[in-house]
């Protein structure tokens, strides 16, 4: 048997990746057959979803299309009729069906503050729908106050990359969603910081660290150092590391969401 050549693509659509195979391959569509490997997904909120792939396959018929995972189901036969006179059937009990538990679960508290469970229901069901299992508890920031409530949501599990995202920013819209929605349930206003697997902890060493190496640097040359593009709470970080810093201050320039961090010389 000759081995025909194939071509694995992925991109947003079907018609997207057949169209950049054929493109690659500088075929048309009536030269190759087409095998949906994945179709995707779309997430939720656009948060967690997967892009489609696509496997051309060069030399086969143009009408033979094949989707993975999608065996031709026969019908069923016909039941003969029963010949046998029908008995008089009681009428059955009620039974209770088993209810699956959610993949994603909520630590048991004490006490049972009402907007503290929203917003674990919340979270909960929002990390659900991403197809991702963690267990969620969530209780009030240090500073809080009745008319300022800052939530801090603590994410456990395994493999929740995909909820912190590149540079965390799928964990910012998360963040920023679920806020909107515990606010809109509770009719209050809340704040929500979300930390998955400590993650928030890591980044802030890491801040800290960065920001004392561009502070030596700036010291040792006499030049003003820009940092990256970070969101308020991280830029935050910065600040309050180089505050007493002898040889340096700190500014911040620019609009959000691109609004970074300069540390300067002292003059």
């Amino acid at each position: 048997m000759n081995e025909r050549t194939t071509l694995e693509v992925i991109a947003p659509t079907v018609e997207e990746a057949i169209q950049q195979g054929l493109s690659q391959l500088g075929l048309t569509a009536d030269a190759v057959s087409v095998e949906v490997l994945d179709s995707g997904s779309k997430g939720l909120f656009g948060l967690g979803g997967r892009q489609v792939r696509v496997l051309l396959t060069v030399g086969s018929p143009a009408d033979e299309v094949q989707v993975a995972s999608s065996p031709e189901v026969k019908p069923a036969p016909a039941k003969k009729a029963d010949s046998k006179p029908k008995q008089k059937e009681s009428k059955p009990r009620a039974e209770k069906q088993p209810v699956e538990p959610p993949a994603t679960q909520t630590t048991q508290r004490s006490d049972h503050d009402p907007i503290l469970d929203t917003t674990e229901n919340v979270v909960s069901k929002l990390i659900h729908h991403m197809g991702l299992k963690a267990q969620v508890s969530a209780h009030y920031d240090e500073d809080s106050t009745d008319d300022r409530r800052v939530i801090q949501v603590d994410v456990r599990g395994d493999d929740l990359s995909a909820l912190i995202g590149r540079h965390a920013e799928t964990l910012f819209a998360f963040q920023h969603v679920a806020s909107l929605i515990v606010g809109k349930q509770t009719e209050h206003w809340v704040q929500l910081i979300v930390d998955v697997e400590g993650y928030r902890a890591r980044r802030e060493k890491q801040i800290r660290q960065l920001a004392n190496r561009m502070a030596d640097q700036v010291t040792k040359t006499g030049r003003k150092v820009t940092m990256e593009p970070m969101p308020a709470s991280e830029r935050r970080i910065v600040h309050i590391e180089l505050r007493g810093h002898p040889a340096v201050s700190t500014e911040s320039t620019g609009e959000e969401p691109y609004r970074k961090v300069v540390i300067l010389p002292k003059e």
